[in-house]
């Protein structure tokens, strides 16, 4: 098929900030799009060629939207899943797939997938709901501490707790959630795998991720990961298997724990561009949002060789500061070497909102870490 400069069109449910960098590429090879998001300010109203504003969990208006496209993929996993397998029934493509959406949407659901494929993972519970939780600790079923995940709209640290003593359940959201081993890890790890229709897999190489203490949000990303090459590898072979088993058409984020003992443990993934990848932009001969557009496509899958260190500077509101944003000291940061700042378009900060990032390459990867942390300190996400 012809993508390129004609009246294909893809469509993207959810119009963020990955949407908006996976804009940049069907800009750069003249591929029509379609996005629906639920916010007439949307950062990808400015790129799109034609923007909805719609409910991504409501069947009628996916559907309706699915139906104007030729192939479908989302930026966000909040999406109505049975739009989704009505439209694949009707010949719409549609990826990653409903089914491999299915098994990812719910956590409960994403965890037992591991265990049937024999995916290492940490151990588990699936509670219906907190008094089943509850009970289960009254029982000594399960102690303290552990993790606690709430199955259903998690996202940038929310929906997961460490619950140390009954006390710590009192805050936490009623629903379905489940109850995980605390493991003792020295590293959170991710790989980006992309496999397109065909079955052609590339994975990325592994990063490593640096956790902000309070906002359980990642402050840094750093490729290649500072770990052992045997470590490394056991990690993209278990992203590599972990892709096999979803089936998944695109990219998959596997975010991962490196125990103490050097086991690599999956954490769970995401079906689509990931905060991990987006050093990549800079960093790499491919970028992670080329490789989704390239995937989907069913096009030839690109080269994921970086062609230096990249670490990456998540951008998110200053504490204290709410209402119309400013990024004080971005010129600053601009006068540094191997600088590079994306702003997402965000209009409105909040304490801890993503609002962008920032990429630093360098040969040297810990003169690159040095600058990150530069970085971090000088420039401020914060109101007028």
């Amino acid at each position: 098929m012809n993508y390129f400069s004609t009246n294909f069109t893809l469509g993207i449910l959810g119009g963020g900030q990955l949407g908006k960098m996976m804009l940049y590429e069907t800009r750069k090879w003249d591929i029509k799009t379609h996005v629906l998001d639920p916010s007439i300010e949307a950062p990808c109203r400015i790129a799109a060629d034609y923007f909805e504003q719609g409910d991504l969990m409501d069947f009628e208006t996916v559907y309706s939207f699915g139906k104007k496209v030729d192939i479908l993929t989302f930026e966000i996993e909040g999406v109505n899943i049975e739009a989704l397998e009505k439209l694949e029934e009707e010949g719409i493509k549609v990826y990653p797939s409903a089914a491999t959406l299915r098994n990812i949407q719910d956590k409960g659901i994403q965890k037992q997938f591991y265990k049937k494929h024999q995916i290492p993972t940490s151990a588990f519970n699936v509670f219906e709901n907190k008094d089943s939780l509850n009970h289960a600790i009254f029982q000594k079923e399960i102690s303290f501490p552990f993790v606690w995940k709430s199955c259903t709209g998690g996202y940038d640290g929310k929906g997961v707790s460490i619950i140390r003593a009954a006390e710590d359940l009192i805050p936490l959201a009623d629903g379905a959630c489940i109850a995980e081993d605390l493991v003792p890890f020295k590293n959170e790890l991710a790989v980006i795998v992309a496999r397109n229709p065909l079955g052609e897999v590339k994975t990325y190489p592994v990063v490593e991720m640096e956790f902000h203490p309070e906002a359980n949000q990642v402050e840094y990303v750093i490729c290649p990961a500072r770990i052992d090459e045997n470590v490394a590898h056991k990690a993209r072979e278990i992203a590599s298997k972990v892709s096999e088993a979803f089936k998944h058409v695109g990219l998959l984020a596997v975010e991962m724990f490196q125990t103490d003992d050097d086991e690599i443990l999956v954490n769970e993934v995401a079906p689509r561009p990931h905060n991990s990848g987006h050093y990549s932009i800079e960093a790499s001969y491919t970028n992670q949002f080329e490789q989704q557009i390239r995937a989907i496509l069913d096009l030839p899958l690109g080269n994921t060789d970086s062609k230096a260190g990249g670490i990456m500077v998540n951008l998110v509101g200053a504490q204290g500061h709410t209402g119309q944003v400013v990024y004080k000291n971005i010129e600053k940061i601009l006068a540094m070497e191997g600088v590079t700042p994306h702003i997402y378009g965000k209009k409105e900060t909040r304490p801890f909102r993503k609002m962008g990032h920032v990429t630093i390459v360098n040969k040297d990867l810990d003169k690159a870490r040095k600058i990150a942390e530069e970085v971090k300190k000088t420039i401020e996400v914060i109101t007028e």
